[in-house]
């Protein structure tokens, strides 16, 4: 490659889509950090703005034909990893006097988000690299959407904590209370649902590789 083709090359890999994408993954870095030393409404705010960046670069990259390999990569690397980490925090999260998590995320939750992830990461490199097809379905998009609205709830929800207490404020308004609870056991089934789907595609490919 020359000298005059290098930089058209790095403006190509180092593109908006790709920039925006690594500044989700130092969002992700700040938002656990902030969740570990228990500033709820900062690490709210942070989530909201990490997630919004997964629909900006996507759009971005689609619009203006910036769809690089890296940005492949990278992207749903920073969505695993901003999800399934908050989840893991919110599972961590202090608990209750009575022993419930103050997210509502319990442990088993988490286990199955990360569960999921990694089993269709795994089933995706394995058949694209024998050239089947494993495209993206809806169905996982409307579970990443709950997931993150659950993970918001969750945050938001903890900011009522009361660490003397070990209980909820009275402050924490009831339509967030249920909206925890309702938008969590959607994610979850949506999780499930759609990490069922992608193996059935799985199974019917590897049949029409044999």
């Amino acid at each position: 490659m020359s000298q005059s083709a290098l930089p058209a090359a790095k403006a190509r890999i180092w593109n908006v889509p790709n920039q925006v994408t690594v500044s989700r993954l130092i969002l992700a870095v700040a938002l656990f950090t902030l969740m570990s030393l228990g500033y709820y409404t900062a690490s709210l705010v942070t989530f909201i703005v990490a997630a919004s960046t997964d629909w900006v670069d996507g759009y971005w990259a689609r619009k203006y034909g910036q769809i690089t390999q890296l940005g492949r990569i990278l992207d749903p690397f920073a969505d695993k990893m901003i999800i399934c980490g908050t989840f893991i925090y919110l599972a961590a999260a202090p608990q209750l006097a009575g022993g419930a998590p103050a997210s509502g995320v319990a442990a088993w939750m988490a286990v199955v988000i990360l569960a999921r992830e990694l089993a269709v990461t795994a089933l995706r490199s394995f058949i694209e690299n024998h050239g089947g097809d494993f495209s993206a379905k809806w169905s996982g998009k409307w579970k990443m959407l709950f997931q993150c609205l659950a993970a918001a709830f969750s945050i938001g929800q903890l900011r009522y904590y009361d660490a003397g207490q070990r209980a909820l404020s009275s402050d924490l308004p009831a339509w967030t209370a249920w909206g925890v609870t309702l938008l969590l056991w959607a994610a979850i089934a949506l999780t499930i649902y759609s990490g069922l789907e992608y193996v059935i595609v799985a199974v019917r490919t590897l049949r029409q590789m044999d």
